[in-house]
């Protein structure tokens, strides 16, 4: 008696399944992003990036509508060598990154770079090579860019006020130094602009993108050399600003007119290198000229049947080998902090929200006092860790706490000693209350977000520190006394983080 056939199933069929159990397995794979795009699609903070990615997307709503932008889940992946190299590399740099760097912003790039790559897997070439350039932009929309130029921006204004140091000496000026030019270039521009500093490299990026892919040209080495002058042009203008700023404010000592020149300088220069990049990106030939060759590309590229499962076991390969960055377990050893006697401290614990908190992100020890000093009293608050993600700005809490920020500035309490001093308003009154705010380690104190960043990159991580204090009156913050306050405060630390020696 003939046994009944087996029921064969379609490879449509098959070809779904197989699809499906990569994309879950893909999805496993990064799921340590998520809580992070979560906290960037919730936080009040991101509304700005929000509604800029949700014009994006919808602006790319509107291009796949009108092009043919329609992957084919039923079907096997192609070998697309860019996509797949896009697809392999942004995934192992994602395992770098978590496992040495832990920086969320570069992982969660490294998520959306890749999973473009994969995507290029079942769209025809020519359409997944127009649509990088939206891809690119997707991407920047998101606050990652902040972060982004925090790592960039540290060396950058560095080297900025470098040669304008230097500049300024081969004019005969030798009294003004890089933390001069760096202390005056924050406390005049004040206005967080797109077009000032080394933001301006990622404004200018994300334009960039857009004209790209407005303009539908290709990327090439045309393009790269454009956008490496585009670069340039925008690090001149910075150079520039920054020492045209120096030299009135500084130099001649013509502050108000510093003050008044500062935004013009900036948004002129920005004009000026976003027009040269058009001029130059329209001198590229547009995708739109070139013979279509790939108009039949999804039925004559090659996909073979082993690829979707050798893509499936490297990403299965991938889950095994992640690995977070290991976190200090030396809490034994924190320091027992002895603060000077002169500002009679009075311990003021946390409460259990607050410690929670404070856990999650990182923070290892987290302390703080109520103080008299003279005729000054406050707050003080230490916060010990070994990671940067432990160590925010405190203008954030400040207004939780329901205080308005009025205005942020570094100040040189010593030439080896910057802090931020911040301005509050309390109750719509401009400026009752004041604070002050610096990151310290062993052996240097920044009030400098992106230098502590800087430090976590080492292999040895060390313990830094951030102190804020927040005075309950109104008062001058850099009087002699509130200086000494500070001097005391950094000596004492210093000393409990050198070994674990006590004051």
């Amino acid at each position: 008696m003939r046994k009944p056939a087996l029921p064969i199933i379609p490879k449509p069929v098959l070809y779904v399944i197989a699809n499906v159990a990569l994309l879950f397995l893909w999805v496993w794979f990064f799921r340590p992003v998520y809580p992070y795009l979560k906290t960037i699609f919730t936080r009040e903070e991101f509304r700005t990036n929000q509604v800029v990615l949700l014009f994006v997307i919808f602006l790319i709503f509107l291009q796949v509508r009108k092009g043919d932008l329609r992957p084919r889940p039923d079907s096997l992946p192609q070998l697309y060598l860019p996509a797949l190299f896009l697809t392999l590399g942004g995934s192992a740099l994602f395992l770098v990154s978590e496992r040495y760097l832990d920086i969320n912003t570069l992982s969660a790039s490294m998520f959306g770079l890749a999973s473009y790559g994969l995507l290029g897997l079942w769209i025809g070439p020519q359409r997944w090579v127009q649509g990088l350039p939206a891809a690119l932009l997707l991407i920047g929309a998101l606050p990652f860019g902040e972060h982004m130029q925090t790592f960039i921006g540290y060396p950058v204004r560095i080297l900025t006020a470098g040669l304008v140091g230097d500049g300024l000496a081969a004019l005969g000026v030798h009294s003004i130094g890089i933390d001069t030019i760096l202390v005056f270039e924050n406390g005049i521009s004040q206005v967080d602009l797109p077009c000032r500093g080394v933001k301006s490299l990622w404004t200018g990026g994300l334009f960039l993108l857009a004209v790209t892919w407005i303009e539908r040209r290709p990327f090439n080495l045309r393009w790269l050399w454009v956008a490496l002058v585009f670069a340039f042009l925008l690090l001149v203008n910075n150079l520039v600003r920054v020492a045209a700023l120096v030299a009135v404010g500084q130099v001649m000592e013509w502050r108000l007119l510093a003050e008044m020149i500062h935004i013009p300088l900036g948004v002129l220069g920005f004009a000026i290198a976003c027009a040269a990049a058009v001029w130059l990106l329209r001198r590229i030939d547009s995708q739109e000229g070139r013979s279509i060759k790939t108009r039949n590309t999804l039925a004559s590229t090659h996909r073979p049947a082993w690829l979707v499962l050798a893509l499936s076991a490297t990403v299965l390969v991938m889950i095994v080998l992640y690995a977070p960055r290991p976190q200090s377990a030396a809490a034994q050893s924190l320091p027992n902090w002895q603060l000077p006697a002169d500002i009679q401290p009075d311990p003021w614990p946390l409460t259990h929200e607050e410690i929670q908190w404070l856990s999650q992100i990182g923070a290892e020890s987290a302390n703080r006092w109520r103080f008299r000093w003279h005729d000054q009293t406050g707050s003080i608050l230490i916060v010990s860790s070994t990671t940067w993600r432990a160590h925010h700005h405190p203008e954030r809490c400040f207004e939780v706490y329901g205080l308005t920020v009025n205005g942020s500035h570094t100040y040189l309490a010593a030439p080896d000693f910057p802090l931020r001093l911040v301005s509050l308003g309390k109750d719509r009154q401009r400026s009752p209350l004041s604070a002050v705010y610096w990151l310290q380690s062993a052996d240097r104190a920044t009030d400098d977000y992106a230098s502590r960043i800087w430090s976590d990159l080492a292999p040895e991580r060390q313990r830094w520190v951030q102190i804020t204090i927040l005075f309950e009156k109104t008062g001058n913050p850099i009087s002699d006394n509130s200086l000494e306050l500070y001097n005391a405060l950094r000596l004492s630390v210093g000393r409990s983080l050198q070994g674990g020696k006590q004051p």
